[in-house]
C-alpha cells in the first residue's frame, strides 16, 4: 500500500469513526429529549389533580369563612388563591409545551391566511376591548400542523395585545418567500423588548415585563417549540418602548423538512 493509499484509508477510518460518534450522540440526545418530554408531561399532568383539590378547598374557605376573617386573613387568602391559580396556569402551559411533539398532527399543506383569521377570531373580545387594529397581507400555503400554526399565531397576537403601550395596538402580519421557506413577520407598536432579553423570552417561564401584565411566560416558549418541530426558526427584533417584530420560518409545500 502506497503512502497516499494509506493516508486515504486512515482518513476514511477517521471519518467513519467520527460519523459513528455523531450518530451515537444524536441517539443519546434524542433519548435525553424524550426523557425530558416524558418528565414534563408527568409533572404537569400528575400535579393537576392535587392542585385542583387545593383550589377547591380555598374556594370553600372563601365562601364559608371569609366573613370571619379579619383584613389580614382575607389578604392571606387572596394571596394563596392567586398563587394556586398561577401555578395552575403554569402547569397548563407546561402540559401544552410537552405535547408539541407527542400530540401534533401530520404536517400538511395549510393555508396560513385561513389559520391566521381563525386565530384572530378567537381573540375577538380582547381585540375589541383594546381597540386593536390588525392588518394582514395575503399569506401563503405552507407545510405545517394547522392546529399548532394556529397556536403560534394566537400566542404572538396575544403577546402584542398584552404588552401594549399607551395607545391602541397596531399589529401587522406579512410573509415573504426565501428559497424553500416562508419568513413570517408580525409587527406591533407595543412596549418592545430590550435586546438583552431577546433570547430569554423564548425560555420556559421567563418574563421580561412585570406580573401586572399577566401570563406565566409560556406562550413564546411554546411558539419556539412548535416552529422547531416544523424545522423552522423564530426570533425577535425589538427595542424597549419601540414595539416588536417577531419573525418565524416555515417550509413551503414540497420542501424537505428535518
Amino acid at each position: 500500500m502506497s503512502q497516499d493509499d494509506r493516508t486515504d484509508w486512515q482518513l476514511r477510518q477517521a471519518n467513519e469513526a467520527l460519523q459513528a460518534k455523531l450518530a451515537k450522540c444524536k441517539r443519546e440526545l434524542c433519548t435525553v429529549r424524550q426523557d425530558l418530554e416524558d418528565f414534563s408531561y408527568a409533572v404537569s399532568h400528575d400535579l393537576r389533580e392535587p392542585l385542583r383539590m387545593v383550589c377547591s378547598y380555598l374556594e370553600l374557605i372563601e365562601k364559608r369563612y371569609a366573613h370571619a376573617l379579619n383584613e389580614e386573613g382575607q389578604e392571606f387568602l387572596e394571596y394563596a388563591t392567586e398563587g394556586a391559580e398561577r401555578l395552575q396556569a403554569m402547569l397548563d402551559g407546561l402540559l401544552e409545551y410537552s405535547r408539541v411533539t407527542t400530540r401534533g398532527q401530520r404536517l400538511q399543506a395549510v393555508d396560513a391566511g385561513t389559520v391566521f383569521r381563525r386565530a384572530a377570531a378567537s381573540l375577538e373580545r380582547v381585540i375589541r376591548e383594546t381597540g386593536a387594529v390588525i392588518t394582514c397581507d395575503p399569506l401563503p400555503t405552507v407545510h405545517a400542523d394547522p392546529d399548532q400554526l394556529g397556536t403560534v399565531f394566537r400566542n404572538l397576537l396575544e403577546n402584542s395585545l398584552i404588552f401594549r403601550g399607551s395607545v391602541s395596538p397596531q399589529i401587522h402580519i406579512s410573509a415573504q418567500q426565501e428559497g424553500a421557506e416562508w419568513v413570517f413577520t408580525i409587527v406591533d407598536n407595543g412596549l418592545g423588548i430590550d435586546p438583552r432579553f431577546h433570547d430569554r423570552v423564548f425560555v420556559v417561564f421567563q418574563r421580561v415585563h412585570g406580573r401586572e401584565y399577566g401570563g406565566v411566560g409560556m406562550g413564546l416558549a411554546i411558539c419556539k417549540r412548535i416552529i422547531e418541530r416544523h424545522g423552522g426558526r423564530i426570533w425577535i427584533d425589538s427595542q424597549a418602548g419601540r414595539g416588536a417584530k417577531f419573525f418565524f420560518t416555515l417550509p413551503a409545500p414540497g420542501a424537505e423538512t428535518p
